[in-house]
């Protein structure tokens, strides 16, 4: 009989129920005078039952080693695509799993979930994969995250990864949480950095913690895969190889993971003038400092002159001046252009953590005190509705030369 991951023992255990109170997850009951009970589908192993009991009646068990040593070598990664369009991130985590692979002396394998996409598979494997599993169906042509999330699980199931990669994107969040409950995986979200541990081959997970103060390094040593999200143009993109080869394995999944309580009735796409702050090589960002939504058509003038894309800090958003897809920091995108103009924005560290690694940075702000100034290169003291038409008109000047 396969052994519980956690059990409680008949002797020493009083039956106190002080491991009831202490879970987190309500996941223990006991009937009085009974011994408790351990609910196995709510339960995390998270330990706080174990070091709460005073008898030390709690059992986890040590290591999985069962399920551990079993699973493949393979690193994955999900290709993150919208209407078969392969999307940046992908390539970026190609780049950061062959160096993975390659230490693990492992293959790497891309995952590619849509419909009519068989032409994109010669794409991945020239940017380092080693093998494609590909699932093709009209019920994938687009992105839901409760069928993407069962194919997926289905996916791992069966062919049981060491570590899998996924862009920290509105995709990868949404369904990456989904895969990781189903099959008891351990899972780092906005990952910033990623390194296996030579003593043990454990994959070393580094975000930034407590609003980015610190940066934690985390393992997943009881539990496959080992799954991360990674932030966006955090990794530089693999470079294409037009002579690497790979193979492709065609995936037939069961009709019932394809059925979705959501329908999609239509789909409209955001009308914007400017880049994708994602893609863009210089953003324009706007902060409470701008006062009014109509105030952010100075910044697209800007940006649309340097052909940049427009961004925003969170209080930008809050005050519905303009869609979350622009917004930048530690709730929003990470971005990493050349040029980052921040206008307006104090520099919160929430913010700080999506754009502090951009190539140069541009203040303005009317404050000489905001803490934006102490990360910017160049620092521009003074009315933002004066200094950015000023801007825009000389930039206009000297690109139209």
């Amino acid at each position: 009989m396969r052994e519980e991951p956690i059990r409680i023992l008949s002797e020493p255990c009083v039956k106190c129920g002080i491991c009831v109170k202490k879970c987190p997850y309500n996941a223990i009951a006991m009937e009085r005078g009974e011994l408790p009970e351990i609910d196995l589908e709510i339960c995390t192993l998270c330990g706080a039952c174990v070091q709460a009991c005073p008898v030390d009646a709690i059992k986890i068990r040590e290591k999985q080693a069962d399920a551990i040593d079993d699973a493949t070598r393979d690193v994955w990664v999900f290709v993150e695509q919208h209407d078969g369009n392969i999307q940046s991130i992908t390539y970026e985590l190609l780049g950061e799993g062959r160096k993975l692979a390659d230490t693990l002396q492992s293959r790497l394998c891309a995952v590619l979930l849509g419909n009519g996409l068989d032409g994109q598979c010669n794409d991945l494997y020239q940017r380092g994969a080693d093998l494609v599993y590909r699932v093709d169906r009209p019920e994938l042509a687009w992105f839901q995250d409760e069928v993407y999330g069962a194919v997926l699980v289905d996916l791992v199931k069966r062919h049981r990864p060491n570590i899998f990669l996924c862009g920290a994107t509105n995709q990868g969040r949404s369904v990456f949480s989904r895969v990781a409950v189903a099959v008891h995986g351990g899972l780092t979200a906005d990952c910033t950095g990623l390194a296996i541990e030579e003593e043990t081959g454990l994959l070393q997970q580094t975000r930034p913690a407590f609003g980015g103060n610190i940066m934690a390094t985390i393992i997943t040593p009881n539990s496959r895969p080992q799954m991360a999200t990674v932030r966006h143009k955090v990794f530089k993109e693999a470079e294409r190889d037009p002579n690497r080869t790979g193979k492709e394995m065609v995936e037939t999944v069961a009709a019932a993971l394809l059925k979705s309580r959501a329908q999609r009735v239509k789909f409209t796409m955001e009308e914007e003038s400017t880049v994708n702050i994602a893609e863009a090589n210089i953003v324009v960002s706007g902060g409470r400092g701008m006062k009014d939504p109509e105030n952010f058509e100075m910044l697209r003038d800007l940006a649309e002159a340097l052909g940049g894309g427009v961004g925003a800090s969170r209080a930008a958003v809050d005050s519905n001046w303009i869609p979350y897809s622009h917004q930048v920091g530690q709730t929003g995108k990470t971005v990493c252009p050349k040029i980052y103009i921040a206008c307006g924005i104090s520099g919160q560290i929430q913010h700080l953590a999506g754009m502090s690694s951009s190539d140069i940075i541009v203040a303005i702000n009317k404050d000489p005190e905001a803490p934006i100034f102490k990360y910017a290169t160049y620092g521009i003291v003074g009315d933002l509705f004066q200094i950015v038409p000023l801007l825009t008109a000389e930039f206009k000047k000297f690109l139209t030369k």
